[in-house]
């Protein structure tokens, strides 16, 4: 059985995004006093009384607007509704109860879903302000209940009733194996498209307007090649473009997701080419450690001939020097172009930075690479190499043991990571290296 799924909706600015991120004990959802700042479907998983269930924070909903974003975001928080088991609806008292409560409420009694009234920024402690009881107005089911996201009270009486409707658990699976997927890339570089593209429904917000994605935003995944959780980020600009404060919220988001993936899809427009700011953002991956797929996005776009991939290939490495491991995959999330290949690369280069290899075949390796290309020297003084060990995998890091770390030129190291991946592969992931001296008579 599946875990079950909390939405919190209503208008925007009542605190939705606080209290997920309350409940959530993470600032997960961008946390602004400008309205609409949260756009689409944010999930986390949480756990009260020890029974586990999904959380949904949704972007506020204004019954009527004819805005395009705003008509998007109630339509995303529709779509949240509709696979919710209970349904928390967020009210202010500050605010009373206006007609877009109203409206909101006739929808949620519409859906069939248990509703849990909550009337937030109640934060005074003692008797209950003569404001909150007007609330009962919107005929709420299940409420309403007093809270404050900012100091947590409230929540705990919320969360008990969310239980009490959920009823007992009915042995809930153990979660499988699950791959994280970050999908990075400058805005408007076809993020939200590719997963829509590999989800097969509109999950995300889709925008011609650079910006649109604001927070990371998990979705769920699971298809034969296995069960997937793709993050979708808000594009990375240069730093000195940033200049709006909740676009350098999302790209602290964008790096944090970077931080809590197994695999990054790095996105490149291939119309307008590979570009700095593309090799920028790859960086964040290669130095987090995370396996890489390059996808040339939009290669239904550009005018091509028989050399076309090979040169937008040789390309791709020129401006990313530093990541000749990672495969390049020319896709389509528009037209579905190969999309169908990216979950065979997604397992191998996830596989492949799992990989463990023992230290005795390590130092097989070793033996035959130090014979075949002497080590450095400086001064009559020759670099040592004793051994080497894999401490650790995703990625695959290794420990070679010296007689000098200053003999150890960059080179060299290079020189042993292209003899590592020669030998066991290590497809779409970086290797790191640390460097320990020893004495001959300490090894």
């Amino acid at each position: 059985m599946a875990k079950p799924v909390i939405a919190i909706v209503g208008r925007p600015n009542v605190g939705k995004s606080t209290f997920f991120n309350k409940l959530s004990g993470e600032r997960i959802s961008i946390v602004d006093d400008v309205p609409g700042v949260t756009r689409d479907r944010i999930y986390y998983e949480t756990e009260w009384c020890g029974r586990s269930m999904v959380l949904i924070d949704t972007g506020g909903i204004e019954p009527g607007s004819k805005d395009a974003i705003l008509s998007h975001i109630e339509e995303q928080a529709t779509l949240a509704m509709e696979a919710a088991d209970v349904i928390i609806f967020m009210t202010d008292i500050r605010a009373g109860v206006t007609a877009a409560d109203r409206e909101i409420a006739a929808i949620l009694k519409r859906s069939k879903k248990p509703v849990i009234l909550a009337v937030n920024k109640v934060d005074s402690i003692g008797a209950l302000p003569a404001e909150f009881y007007e609330f009962y107005e919107l005929g709420a089911e299940y409420g309403p209940f007093a809270l404050s996201s900012i100091h947590g009270t409230g929540s705990g009486d919320i969360l008990d009733e969310v239980l009490r409707l959920l009823g007992p658990a009915d042995g809930e699976e153990e979660e499988e194996d699950v791959i994280n997927v970050a999908v990075i890339g400058k805005p408007n570089s076809g993020k939200s498209s590719l997963i829509n593209a590999v989800l097969g429904e509109n999950r995300v917000i889709v925008s011609p307007v650079a910006g649109t994605t604001r927070d990371a935003i998990d979705t769920r995944v699971e298809n034969e090649h296995g069960i997937y959780n793709f993050i979708d980020t808000a594009g990375i600009r240069r730093a000195s473009k940033i200049d709006d404060r909740i676009e350098k919220y999302s790209v602290l988001r964008a790096k944090l997701a970077v931080e809590r993936s197994d695999v990054c899809l790095i996105m490149v427009d291939a119309f307008e080419g590979i570009t700095s700011q593309d090799a920028t953002i790859a960086g964040l991956a290669h130095e987090a450690g995370k396996a890489c797929i390059i996808c040339m996005n939009k290669w239904d776009l550009p005018d091509k001939d028989n050399d076309s991939v090979k040169n937008a290939t040789k390309k791709v490495f020129d401006i990313l020097p530093f990541m000749q491991y990672a495969p390049v995959l020319f896709i389509s999330a528009k037209t579905g172009l190969r999309v169908d290949k990216i979950f065979e690369h997604i397992n191998y280069v996830n596989m492949q930075a799992s990989t463990r290899i023992s230290t005795g075949m390590l130092n097989d390796m070793l033996n035959e690479a130090t014979t075949r290309v002497q080590p450095p020297s400086d001064k009559g003084r020759r670099l040592k190499i004793y051994y080497m060990t894999q401490v650790s995998v995703k990625p695959p890091k290794f420990v070679i043991f010296c007689n000098s770390e200053k003999l150890f030129h960059f080179t060299y190291q290079r020189y042993l990571e292209n003899t590592l991946r020669d030998t066991f592969g290590f497809k779409g992931t970086p290797i790191q290296f640390v460097i320990r001296e020893r004495t001959k008579e300490d090894a």
